[in-house]
């Protein structure tokens, strides 16, 4: 189950305006869904396995890995001992109710909490700490429905405050259910503290060092490497001038994004449904593109490829294909929310900046729009937990277009250069340079690949 915050029992003024008189109000002033018991449960479990030489210890790494946090324990004073807990075991300490009283009273919250006496009644009530698993899913379920209570009630009071235009009213809503669908609603209170973090963060160290929890693949051995991946909440912008081969690039980084398995959303504002199709049959199947868009190109030994690609890969290929009817920002988020909340989504790609539109005044500079779409992006990203990555058109001078916005919300920046582009007698003749300009996570350098665009794709050099 994913990380949920609880929501806070709020009271609901009554609204003489509300047509159902009242009840909706009334819904909400019952006491939210808790089940203290479990949270007791949890605690004691912890406090009875927290000592590393125990027999019982491995239960309390098997509570942490639930995922339970000191935010979704309806009560503050188990908000409170939680947190102790963690503070004694990432000092190294053993967890015990001496030990945890102790870090309790050297924070003057001993008393807040009950006592010493109430940290033994939390150990009296756990009924095996072989279960401590379990209550803690309890916890967790409690603290999910408080939370949808808390998106719903969101929605209703801004439904009822008649702010706001039907398109913010949509993104409010979207927004809400994406996060109660997902298990991540909107914080509601304070957001976790580095000690709450720290043991998730060795824990990924832990896999980060040992290959496990790698970004997913752009598709080149060396880009990967050199760049670690995309990662969720991250932004890569791949820049071109027109004719060089960005859109090609990026569709063949989600297909072998999404071989991996990772679920993709391709947004195209300049190709249909079926151009995209091509590209990738294209690629995929090592059929020259132009056998494909001209009458009597394809082969028979072609039209059996493309045959087998169908049962092969596209039936199972998690690819998305978005062509919206406008050119919206507000039209992506809303199709990329709509693929986060059916099977989840991992990479958005938008083919290019310069089209997508926001609403803007006359006053608005191009500048201003295309950064507006930057952040829109950016903030999906870290909304939905997925890597985007966003094309944007090169002027003729080799100058991002309102490069500042863009490059700085961008994690990874790769401009797309081809040697032979203006030079078909080149001795780099069909190499095509990825020149990476901004690597939050890494060093900047030039990774080298080989263009095949007859196949409508670009490959490691080592495979050519």
């Amino acid at each position: 189950m994913s990380t949920s915050v609880p929501a806070q029992h709020h009271d609901t003024p009554g609204d003489a305006r509300e047509p159902d008189g009242g009840r909706t109000a009334a819904a909400f002033t019952r006491v939210p869904p808790q089940d203290l018991e479990a949270e007791q449960s949890v605690l004691g479990a912890l406090l009875l396995s927290g000592s590393p030489g125990s027999s019982l210890h491995r239960f309390f790494a098997e509570i942490l890995e639930t995922g339970i946090v000191a935010g979704e324990y309806y009560r503050p004073a188990h908000q409170v001992i939680h947190r102790a807990i963690l503070e004694v075991r990432g000092a190294g300490e053993p967890v015990d109710p001496v030990t945890v009283a102790d870090a309790l009273t050297r924070s003057g919250e001993l008393a807040r909490v009950g006592g010493r006496a109430y940290l033994h009644t939390c150990v009296q009530a756990v009924p095996t700490p072989a279960n401590g698993q379990q209550y803690a899913e309890i916890v967790r379920a409690k603290a999910y429905r408080r939370a949808v209570i808390e998106s719903a009630q969101a929605i209703l009071e801004y439904a009822y405050s008649e702010a706001g235009d039907e398109d913010e009213v949509r993104d409010l809503v979207e927004q809400q259910l994406t996060g109660i669908i997902a298990g991540t609603p909107g914080l509601s209170q304070a957001p976790p503290t580095v000690d709450d973090l720290y043991w998730q963060f060795v824990a990924d160290t832990e896999d980060i060092q040992d290959g496990k929890k790698i970004g997913l693949t752009y598709g080149f051995a060396d880009l990967d490497t050199l760049t670690s991946g995309m990662q969720p909440g991250n932004i890569t912008v791949v820049a071109a001038q027109s004719g060089v081969g960005k859109s090609t690039l990026a569709l063949n980084a989600a297909v072998a994004a999404a071989k991996t398995g990772a679920k993709v959303m391709f947004s195209s504002l300049e190709m249909s449904g079926t151009e995209l199709m091509q590209k990738i049959t294209a690629a995929e199947g090592a059929i020259p593109l132009h056998h494909l868009t001209h009458q009597g190109g394809l082969t028979p030994e072609g039209w059996e490829t493309v045959r087998r690609l169908g049962p092969e890969l596209f039936k199972t290929l998690p690819l998305r294909v978005y062509r919206p009817d406008g050119a919206s920002l507000g039209d992506i988020a809303s199709a990329a929310r709509a693929c986060a909340r059916a099977d989840g989504l991992d990479l958005l790609v938008v083919d290019y900046l310069q089209l997508v539109e926001v609403a803007h005044s006359r006053n608005t500079t191009r500048e201003q729009a295309v950064a507006s779409v930057s952040r829109g992006l950016k903030n999906l990203s870290v909304q939905l937990g997925c890597h985007v990555i966003a094309l944007s058109q090169l002027n003729d001078d080799g100058f991002m277009r309102e490069s500042r916005a863009i490059k700085n919300d961008a994690s990874v920046v790769i401009k797309v250069e081809r040697p032979d582009a203006d030079d078909k007698e080149s001795a780099r003749a069909g190499e095509v340079d990825l020149v990476v300009e901004k690597n939050r996570l890494g060093p900047t350098a030039c990774v080298t690949v080989a263009a095949q665009l007859h196949y409508s794709r670009f490959v490691d050099m080592a495979y050519t």
